[in-house]
């Protein structure tokens, strides 16, 4: 059964992320090939789909690498998702689903009692999860996948330091999901932007100028690294 490209991208995405693949290092299609059990083929098509995306880079010869972001270039993607981040949640007041908001109150509710316990993980998830969602309920596919792709670049990118206060911080995602289930898409917008940017405070490069990584964390980054 042949393996679909997207699942590759995926694959490779979430590895470059992780940081299994250091940025600058080679990523060949038959290594590739071997590691995730498939032929060249899709390998080559998700190596098409991230240099598109910005993860990986071709050089000449060396190849597909996986790509050095300027600390420029990072503060560019974190000034994006403080910008389209807001959009999304005005157009998800006008455009969500019962479907959406139901799964939204749930996350709000279980974020709210997992930050009264004190239970960071589980809060790292419930962030994603959260984020996602209120992005899908903007109704539009291209501003999803252009949240989505900033969310992974930013895990990538950038550790995150937790809120000083989980409580306050869902406090905030629960006034999102009353303005957005109200249909109040300035007030959702609004109160977004200023979520958005208190979040960015918390976010530490992983690299520095020199492209050396930052000693931040032994854990793998996934997109859980942005959860607050």
């Amino acid at each position: 059964m042949r393996i679909p490209a997207h699942s590759v991208c995926t694959a490779v995405r979430d590895d470059i992320v992780a940081g299994v693949y250091e940025r600058g290092s080679r990523l060949t299609e038959e290594v590739l090939a071997r590691r995730y059990g498939v032929s060249r083929v899709p390998v080559r098509e998700a190596l098409r789909t991230l240099e598109a995306e910005g993860f990986v880079v071709t050089r000449r010869h060396a190849g597909a690498c996986v790509a050095e972001p300027t600390e420029q270039e990072a503060a560019d993607v974190l000034e994006m998702r403080t910008l389209l981040e807001p959009l999304g949640a005005a157009r998800a007041a006008q455009r969500r689903t019962e479907a959406h908001l139901k799964v939204l109150r749930g996350l709000v509710r279980l974020g709210q009692e997992r930050a009264r316990k004190g239970n960071s993980e589980d809060l790292r998830s419930l962030g994603g999860w959260f984020h996602e969602t209120l992005a899908q309920a903007c109704g539009s596919p291209s501003l999803t996948s252009m949240l989505t792709q900033l969310r992974h670049k930013i895990a990538w990118m950038y550790a995150v330091e937790p809120p000083v206060s989980p409580v306050e911080s869902w406090a905030e995602h629960g006034a999102i999901v009353d303005a957005v289930a109200r249909g109040d898409g300035e007030r959702a917008r609004a109160l977004t932007a200023l979520h958005a940017e208190r979040a960015a405070d918390a976010h530490r490069l992983r690299f520095s100028v020199a492209g050396e990584r930052v000693r931040t964390s032994q854990h793998a980054v996934n997109m859980s690294g942005l959860r607050h």
